[in-house]
């Protein structure tokens, strides 16, 4: 009766020539479509390659809403051949939503979740969709049955880590060191110092196993899920830097002993220098153990100019860094005449990274934070206090307001998993920069509310607080 009043109500709606457009009609009655269920694929049989690819659409009709001008919402049901829909996978599409698509992982991982299946075994499943429409005394409607069958795969782990004493790691599996993942499934890369010594590669970061163990030859892997199980490291005897290319699904591994940087000494001249432009005294850069493609200078620097030699010759002959722009050097070759340089503008406290790899340079300058039960904003060291500059040292920085009874300390940045360096308390009016992750904590106390002048100056490492 419903669909008959609505037809008598367009007809007598078109006499007056006022209502029902052709696709306003459209979209408001979805006529007499049968509910039909169409698969793109009926035969599946998946692999981990493809994991991220879309290996299964799932097409509908719109079915009917019987001229009730009611919206229509679909539910997505695949369940077990056999089991008459007693515990399907569900999934509610939405309304005027006729497909829904799975990629490889994401069909593996239901079909194996849900119904239990081991890797390498065809399970036939069965799917439908039910269509309800949002009016009253209307059936909901559910179409004919579409199996198809799936054969699923065991699953690779998405994360790999290297650890053991030819890392920096050591055999302290939560200290492991992540591997990147690279865009082929299963695959991760690592390239880095190695020392002599042994490794291998967890799953997860702190657990023993699931790991991977050295197979019965030096590019083949293992998997190892118990201490039962042969244990058998890689071993490096030749130190330097490597690269590490495993795929968990082949189970093999590459392991390629890379070019080491040209130099293994670093040095810094300049008027901006600590040590001017005296090269028999000039500074040493830091090689990083974990990259000796890295070398870095932490510490006070003046205005003025500055390159980078490898070596002290007072000949001035020598190869040296120098400047390409701000953020990349060129190697010039000793007695070519060139001699480009960086200049710094403002004395301050800095770290200068090289990067003899990529031939890139970071300049950055310090910046002082104070966070503390006596600061303004508590220990909330997303939101800590950053010290004011001062014009024309860098290196001394200053706060000036309301304080608490309470403590505080310096860090160097806002971070919240509170591992960054810190200036700390060593007495009164002296401190020391702790370095992040030691267990020292040692905080300045006030014991009275008011306004303060702070002055903390990281060169001298001293601090003057003031009470105003």
């Amino acid at each position: 009766m419903k669909r008959l009043t609505y037809i008598a109500c367009c007809l007598m709606a078109m006499a007056f020539a006022t209502g029902c457009k052709e696709d306003e009609l459209a979209d408001l009655n979805k006529g007499d479509t049968p509910l039909a269920l169409t698969l793109s694929e009926q035969t599946l049989i998946l692999n981990e390659t493809n994991r991220d690819k879309t290996i299964l659409s799932m097409n509908w009709t719109s079915g009917s809403n019987y001229g009730t001008n009611a919206a229509i919402t679909y539910e997505l049901q695949i369940a077990q051949a056999g089991t008459g829909f007693t515990d399907p996978l569900t999934y509610f599409p939405g309304k005027t939503v006729y497909n829904y698509t799975f990629t490889t992982k994401a069909l593996n991982n239901a079909i194996r979740g849900h119904f239990n299946t081991q890797a390498g075994t065809g399970i036939t499943l069965e799917a439908r969709v039910i269509a309800t429409v949002a009016a009253d005394n209307v059936d909901p409607q559910v179409s004919p049955v579409v199996s198809f069958s799936v054969t699923t795969y065991e699953p690779v782990s998405e994360t790999l880590f290297l650890y053991g004493t030819a890392t920096s790691a050591g055999w302290d599996n939560s200290q492991a060191i992540a591997m990147t993942p690279a865009e082929v499934p299963g695959t991760f890369t690592w390239q880095g110092q190695l020392s002599s010594g042994g490794f291998k590669f967890l799953t997860v970061a702190g657990q023993d196993f699931p790991s991977y163990v050295k197979g019965n030859s030096q590019n083949s892997i293992v998997l190892r899920t118990s201490a039962s199980q042969t244990d058998n490291p890689w071993t490096i005897s030749d130190p330097g830097i490597y690269k590490i290319e495993v795929n968990l699904l082949a189970l093999s591994v590459l392991i390629t002993k890379m070019e080491g940087p040209a130099y293994s000494q670093i040095f810094m001249v300049g008027s901006a220098a600590p040590n001017g432009w005296d090269i028999s005294n000039a500074t040493e850069l830091v090689q990083n153990p974990d990259n000796l493609y890295e070398f870095t200078y932490t510490g006070v620097m003046n205005p003025g100019e500055f390159k980078f030699p490898v070596n002290r010759n007072s000949d001035w002959q020598q190869d040296m860094y120098m400047k390409l722009d701000e953020t990349h050097m060129y190697l010039h070759h000793g007695g070519d005449p060139d001699d480009s340089k960086w200049e710094i503008a403002k004395k301050g406290y800095y770290t200068i990274t090289l990067n003899l790899q990529d031939l890139t340079i970071s300049i950055n300058r310090l910046k002082l934070y104070m966070v503390g039960s006596a600061t303004p904003i508590g220990w909330d060291i997303s939101n800590s206090i950053e010290m004011e500059e001062d014009a024309t040292d860098g290196c001394i920085f200053k706060y000036s307001g309301p304080m608490v009874a309470g403590e505080f300390k310096f860090p160097v940045n806002r971070n919240s998993d509170w591992g960054q360096d810190m200036y700390m308390r060593l007495d009164d009016t002296h401190m020391y920069l702790h370095h992040g992750g030691d267990p020292d904590d040692n905080k300045w106390t006030l014991t009275e509310d008011g306004n303060y002048a702070i002055t903390a100056n990281v060169e001298a490492l001293t601090i003057n607080i003031q009470k105003l």
